[in-house]
């Protein structure tokens, strides 16, 4: 492209050759006279002579040209086909980038670093993420990008672009996006801002995370919570404690905890079969949350075994609301999936810090003993843990 750029224009090409030629023309007339003149005297020869030089330089400068308008030629043709090939390379170029644009699974765009993102080009892909067509996202004519953005997104989309663009460097942003029909998806955006002229511009792509993000809030509700129950597992629960244990020791409050166990589950599953024996632990479960407060806590630590934390609640308390809970099991009928109800009898150990024990494991300890106490002394009861000089040497 320099060096087209550096050619003379066809008017200067063509003076230069006219020129070149009248001064050519004018020195071979005028030496060539005089050498002649000056070595023939006969008139009738200088004639002839005359007549053969001027056919000369007529066939000279004629082949002259001739090689000149041939070489101009071939280097016309050569950069002909060479701007063909370009612009059909081009060409190519500009298709196999409409065929990725199309084929992308997401949307590539490039917009204006502005508070509306005014969208300058969009690829196909719009129209299947956002249900808008490119055409109506383009300078804003139905709506702009941003507004599109979830509000609860927007603050930290903005800072994620703008601490990128500050430092030069490529942004990866995860936020939701409500669609033409009102549906919320996420998505996750790559690209980066350059200069355009003066302007600057963002440039990336855009595309449909929804089904990774559900499957991490999957993944994330089963790291804490039991899968047939629902409730907090054993983990989240043993979390829990810790951060109430941690709470009230720093403030000088209790905590109660109650350890909880069905009475002759086992028949439930040998009659009924181990489909029942999980309906029977999902609906208790639903009793049990139904009989709390709404700060307390209730977990599966595993089989037909559950806990509830209850804070700052003290002996007396922790004893009052373990025997509501006791009782509405008993009194409670538990249906099972054929439409059948099976009577039910739960036994619970209770716990409480500081008395029962100070640190989470302790309490755990002293209310798991506290429940197999209760099933020793025949089921379907509440027994407080050891005295607190026991449950210390214990």
């Amino acid at each position: 492209m320099r060096d087209l750029k550096k050619r003379h224009t066809p008017l200067q090409r063509s003076v230069a050759i006219v020129v070149i030629y009248l001064c050519a023309g004018w020195l071979w007339i005028t030496f060539s006279d005089a050498v002649a003149e000056a070595w023939i005297s006969d008139t009738r020869m200088l004639s002839r002579i005359q007549t053969w030089k001027g056919l000369l330089f007529v066939l000279v400068t004629g082949g002259v040209l001739f090689a000149v308008l041939l070489a101009q030629f071939r280097k016309d043709c050569n950069l002909i086909k060479l701007q063909q090939d370009q612009r059909e390379a081009l060409r190519q170029q500009e298709r196999q980038l409409a065929v990725l644009m199309d084929n992308l699974p997401g949307m590539a765009y490039r917009c204006r670093f502005d508070e509306h993102w005014t969208v300058l080009f969009a690829s196909e892909g719009c129209q299947d993420l956002t249900g808008y067509a490119p055409d109506e996202l383009l300078d804003n004519r139905v709506t702009s990008y941003a507004s599109l953005i979830d509000a609860e997104s927007t603050d930290a989309v903005s800072r994620a672009v703008e601490a990128s663009v500050a430092k030069d460097e490529p942004f990866s942003v995860e936020y939701a996006l409500r669609r033409k029909d009102g549906q919320t998806i996420w998505v996750w955006e790559r690209g980066r801002c350059i200069d355009d002229d003066g302007e600057l511009v963002l440039e990336g792509i855009v595309l449909d995370i929804s089904d990774r993000k559900a499957l991490e809030e999957e993944l994330s509700e089963l790291a804490t919570h039991d899968p047939l129950t629902g409730l907090n597992n054993r983990r989240e629960m043993t979390h829990l404690l810790e951060e109430e244990v941690a709470r009230a020791t720093r403030y000088g409050r209790e905590v109660a905890f109650l350890w909880i166990d069905f009475d002759h589950f086992k028949d439930i599953n040998d009659s009924f079969g181990h489909a029942a024996g999980d309906a029977v632990l999902k609906n208790v479960s639903h009793l049990l949350v139904d009989g709390i407060r709404t700060v307390d806590s209730v977990g599966r630590f595993g089989g037909e075994e559950f806990v509830i934390l209850l804070p700052e609640m003290g002996v007396e308390e922790a004893r009052e609301a373990a025997e509501r809970l006791r009782q509405r099991v008993h009194e409670t009928p538990i249906p099972l999936d054929t439409g059948e109800t099976v009577p039910l009898t739960i036994s619970i150990g209770i716990a409480v810090f500081p008395q029962h024990g100070r640190s989470p494991e302790a309490l755990c300890a002293a209310a798991d003993k506290a429940m197999y106490r209760a099933k020793q002394s025949g089921r379907n009861c509440v027994v407080m843990a050891s005295a607190p000089a026991e449950a210390q040497n214990s």
